[in-house]
């Protein structure tokens, strides 16, 4: 299986429209991949609060029907990183998964909203809906940045089947060992891939980490890029997933 993730620079000198104009041409190059992934709120900006409700989409609106098109015409399955959703009076960190057929497999709002120095969670409501889906590469469960660390989420996600682990992130790079810490324990753990995407660059005086990463579930970095933009590229054997589980069960042997 061949997964692309799109670690992507954030520049405070381009629009919404900019960064989707600059993403599509990345998407181009990846025509021949399973599934491509994208970081966290990457059109308006993590850090750009000040847009988040001036940006904000229904999940029927532009953002989302833009990367269903996409994902079908390239013939990819995309997770196309999050967005801020409106629903009514109400705002969420909100990501969403498409086929390759162009259709919507399944939607996360972010349940961890984070708020040490940022104000994601006095403007977002938090999500109360654990997301895994059944694709055709096996059960995937959804899930965004903060929430790396909470290993409570990942192991109910592997309570409802989980062997792969997508994760949207606007990581910061003065917290960037956390995050390299984090994606092993949770592929160890869990045993399962985790799929990383993080944004790079300085966006609003804040510097995010890169270091987009591949984990199998023996807990090995397969791939990892550095905190430039770039696109990681790698291949996945799905069949690892059941072999680790089956030569070292430690799944089963769970009393809690």
């Amino acid at each position: 299986m061949k997964v692309a993730a799109i670690q992507l620079e954030i520049k405070d000198n381009e629009s919404k429209q900019q960064r989707m104009h600059h993403v599509d041409a990345m998407l181009e190059q990846l025509k021949d991949y399973d599934l491509v992934i994208l970081p966290e709120i990457w059109a308006t900006g993590y850090f750009s609060f000040d847009k988040y409700v001036e940006e904000a989409e229904e999940l029927d609106g532009s953002f989302v029907q833009h990367y269903m098109k996409k994902a079908k015409e390239l013939n990819l399955m995309l997770f196309a990183g999050s967005f801020v959703e409106r629903e009514g009076n109400q705002f969420f960190n909100t990501s969403v998964l498409f086929s390759n057929e162009g259709e919507i497999l399944d939607t996360y709002r972010k349940i961890h909203l984070f708020r040490y120095g940022s104000k994601e969670g006095e403007i977002l409501t938090r999500g109360d809906k654990i997301s895994v889906v059944d694709t055709k590469f096996g059960k995937i469960g959804l899930s965004t940045c903060y929430d790396m660390r909470f290993p409570e989420l990942y192991r109910k996600q592997v309570d409802l089947g989980a062997e792969i682990f997508l994760v949207t992130a606007a990581w910061p790079h003065r917290r960037i060992i956390h995050w390299d810490t984090l994606n092993v324990a949770r592929a160890l753990e869990n045993q399962c891939y985790v799929i990383s995407c993080n944004c790079v660059g300085d966006h609003r005086g804040s510097f995010f980490g890169g270091h987009s990463q591949v984990v199998d579930p023996w807990g090995t970095v397969l791939a990892k890029v550095g905190d430039s933009e770039t696109i990681l590229k790698t291949e996945i054997d799905l069949s690892v997933i059941e072999e680790t589980r089956e030569r070292f069960p430690n799944l089963k042997h769970r009393v809690l």
